[in-house]
């Protein structure tokens, strides 16, 4: 773990760090072993996630027999409740380790699952609902801090990557095999993939527990004065970087909800084009997560981050000027856009994380992590209001991604002297970067 030595004096004005117990790293033939459990629990866990999170809303109006209108409510207020969870779930991981926090995620997501499965009306549903919301909050809350733990890698960009990459190929997987059974079974499909959905989060509660040993740093108990607890709310460098990830997660976001409507109402595209930039775009994520951290090892993060901006504004123009291309065109058109963006994608997801995760001071790391998830929870509730924006013009939406990722390359260049030099470089460059 890098050390946070003068950070931290900085960030809480002079506090001392609470004492801290002293942990004994484990062997490496025991990390090693745990390494590898961690990245079969993760991949057992989204390849549940594959099987019925996109289905949720289909499981909602077919299996248990509500309106459209009525489900898409009760998911949209379930996910809107899971973002009360980050505060409490820094707390938990500064507390009680990464580990007992993902693995309470998987029983409470297990849980929700459930109440789905078992769901006859809106009460049930909305329960069932809010506890995914809430297991998933919790789960992104501590993953990063759990993978940070039990690599043994320094940096960990490259161990984010390789965990980016399994959990993306696991979730398609799943999709597809989602996607076949419901070709055979139909809405009693449906119960089957929630059932094992249940199953896997289960299944990878159980190996986290019983294979995975992560070392964890508890702080004794101490006074909560009132100026540590608005240390997040004093790092304005932090919050900064939270502003700009959220800014460029806008694009990816948007990519997920808006391109089937784009294509299929403002396009009239061929029906079957969103499911095929999709799975590009999985496929991509899935096999080149390693392969850029490794190519862009010499870059500043910062830098990294900036060129992904770059990139959508360049998927931004390029999809936008597919309205000017002739139908027969139209595919091959898009599909060369969604390899501008899975570019971007790969250049931004590792890196956004990696950066977060090395400026957090590590007697706070919890707190700091599950603050940075809203860089991306608050995208992804505003990604379907910007894609309404179609209503008003195509133009519309498009322009407003693509001025977010600018806003952000223009803040990361202002931002980067202002965060530790550690968290902004990667190997050894520091001497161009200056320290906060």
């Amino acid at each position: 773990m890098i050390p946070h030595r003068d950070v931290t004096g900085r960030l809480f004005g002079g506090i001392r760090s609470p004492p801290m117990a002293a942990v004994t790293p484990p062997r490496r033939g025991t990390a090693a072993r745990s390494w590898y459990a961690l990245l079969v629990a993760l991949g057992v866990d989204n390849f549940g996630s594959g099987l019925f999170l996109p289905l949720a809303l289909v499981y909602a109006t077919r299996a248990v027999g509500l309106p459209l209108a009525v489900a898409g409510t009760v998911v949209s207020v379930g996910t809107m409740a899971g973002l009360l969870v980050p505060p409490v779930a820094g707390r938990l991981v500064d507390r009680a380790g990464p580990r007992a926090v993902v693995i309470l995620a998987q029983l409470v997501q297990a849980s929700g699952v459930s109440a789905y499965l078992v769901a006859d009306g809106v009460a049930l549903t909305l329960a069932g609902a809010i506890l995914l919301a809430a297991g998933l909050q919790l789960f992104y809350c501590a993953l990063f801090a759990l993978i940070a733990d039990v690599s043994i890698e320094d940096p960990k960009d490259k161990p984010f990557a390789l965990v980016d990459m399994i959990r993306s190929g696991c979730f398609g997987l799943g999709a597809l095999v989602a996607a076949g059974v419901l070709g055979s079974f139909g809405t009693v499909g449906l119960r089957i993939v929630v059932g094992v959905d249940a199953v896997t989060f289960l299944a990878c509660a159980l190996l986290l527990a019983l294979a995975v040993r992560a070392p964890h740093t508890r702080q004794e108990p101490h006074e909560d004065t009132g100026e540590r607890r608005l240390g997040i709310l004093r790092d304005r460098p932090f919050l900064a970087l939270i502003g700009v990830t959220a800014l460029l997660a806008l694009a990816s976001d948007f990519f997920l909800v808006g391109i089937p409507v784009y294509i299929l109402e403002q396009l009239d595209g061929p029906a079957w084009l969103p499911g095929v930039m999709l799975a590009l775009l999985t496929v991509v994520l899935s096999v080149g997560g390693t392969a850029t951290v490794h190519a862009t090892r010499r870059l500043a993060r910062t830098t990294t981050l900036a060129a992904s901006g770059g990139l959508y504004v360049v998927w931004c123009a390029l999809s936008l000027a597919a309205v000017f291309v002739a139908p027969g065109w139209l595919p091959a058109w898009l599909v060369g856009a969604t390899l501008v963006q899975a570019a971007a994608s790969l250049l931004f997801g590792t890196r956004a994380n990696a950066i977060a995760e090395a400026a957090a001071p590590r007697d706070a790391r919890g707190r700091y992590l599950a603050t940075f998830q809203y860089a991306f929870t608050v995208p992804q509730a505003v990604a379907p209001a910007v894609v309404g924006l179609f209503t008003v013009g195509t133009w519309v939406p498009w322009a407003l991604v693509a001025a977010a990722a600018f806003l952000a390359m223009i803040g990361l260049r202002c931002l980067a002297p202002r965060l530790p030099a550690h968290a902004v470089v990667v190997s050894g460059h520091r001497r161009s970067v200056r320290s906060r």
